[in-house]
């Protein structure tokens, strides 16, 4: 029996009835030989941690366009963050974590450059719209390892998929065709809205954009007062309440609790996401991805790929390409393309008369 099995069936043994087990997996798109060492959801999860759409995501926003302090969070903090709370959760229900775990690594690694406004403006941009999400899964099938896809198994695909909840989407109690699959999609998704919710209440706190007096009091005196607080609140209800109900079925949150998340996210949108700072940073990284959308399309063939070009369409290749940038490399992008730059000189040069 290889190690591999060994922890398979330990699995089989240890989790609850209603986990996910890596020896039942619906499989990948493309059959491979299955590693000696570690179950389909581990080697999955290590796929995820070792692409390069992840390391990405250490340079792109996650509200605050280029913070100058060291402790706002990134794309990949947050990430980070969702991914210990939904272990957290699934470890407590005896789900599988290493399958949950893929999930919440995986779930923004299509996120664009400049946050919630660089979506905005490549949704504009694209013909039929552009979300994160689909760009994740699309990453994760097609882009990543030069265009042969990471090769996840479905159920982690499935995840990526139904992990965006939009400004109005519920967290827990939706159809069926929007939740995931497994109870360790459905954790995902609670534990993205869990940690962005808190984690961009400090930041917008730190960055001087909202006073800490202002927030929802109601929310406060369910959830607690300090982050810490709020996170322990929001995981104990979810596995209390799903434990008290039929866990095998879905995730459950406590009408109390979740209403007051719910106004959170709500205040969040009016007073952080869709403020007049908010408005003016969309502005300017309209600016900055517009300019880009139309100079990467005069010269394809020399930034873009042309498989996707062939195949797909221009379109297509363009949104991979701007939605693939870091923060900081769009800016460079946009300046060496529109910024003019001092004359230098690229080696001596001697003038005779």
């Amino acid at each position: 029996m290889t190690i591999r099995a060994e922890l398979e069936a330990l699995e089989v043994e240890q989790l609850a009835p209603y986990a996910a087990r890596s020896c039942s997996s619906k499989g990948r798109l493309s059959q491979e030989p299955e590693d000696p060492i570690r179950p389909a959801f581990h080697r999955d999860r290590d796929r995820i941690v070792h692409s390069k759409a992840f390391r990405r995501l250490k340079h792109k926003t996650q509200v605050f366009f280029a913070p100058s302090g060291d402790h706002y969070r990134t794309r990949l903090t947050h990430t980070l963050e969702v991914s210990q709370i939904a272990r957290t959760v699934a470890k407590v229900l005896r789900l599988n974590q290493d399958l949950t775990e893929a999930i919440a690594l995986g779930h923004d690694l299509g996120h664009t450059p400049f946050g919630h406004a660089g979506e905005k403006v490549l949704n504009e941009l694209m013909p039929g719209g552009f979300n994160h999400y689909k760009q994740s899964l699309r990453i994760v099938e097609v882009l990543e390892r030069n265009h042969q896809g990471l090769n996840l198994t479905w159920e982690v695909r499935d995840g990526i998929a139904k992990h965006s909840k939009g400004k109005d989407g519920a967290p827990v109690g939706v159809e069926a065709s929007l939740r995931a699959s497994t109870l360790e999609g459905q954790v995902a998704r609670v534990a993205d809205m869990i940690a962005y919710v808190n984690h961009d209440i400090d930041d917008a706190v730190r960055a001087g954009v909202l006073d800490p007096l202002a927030l929802p009091r109601q929310s406060l005196e369910e959830l607690g007062y300090t982050s810490s607080d709020r996170i322990g609140q929001l995981v104990s209800d979810v596995v209390t309440q799903t434990l008290a109900s039929e866990p095998e079925v879905e995730l459950r949150m406590s009408n109390s609790v979740l209403d007051a998340l719910l106004k959170l996210r709500e205040f969040l949108f009016e007073a952080v996401y869709e403020n007049d700072t908010a408005t003016d940073e969309f502005k300017k990284a309209s600016g900055i991805l517009g300019g880009l959308w139309d100079q990467l399309r005069k010269e394809p063939g020399q930034f873009l790929d042309r498989r996707t070009i062939d195949v797909e369409g221009l379109d297509t290749a363009t949104c991979d390409f701007i939605a693939g940038m870091t923060d900081r490399y769009a800016v460079d992008s946009y300046e060496r393309f529109f910024i003019p730059r001092p004359w230098v000189s690229l080696g001596r040069q001697r003038f005779h008369t």
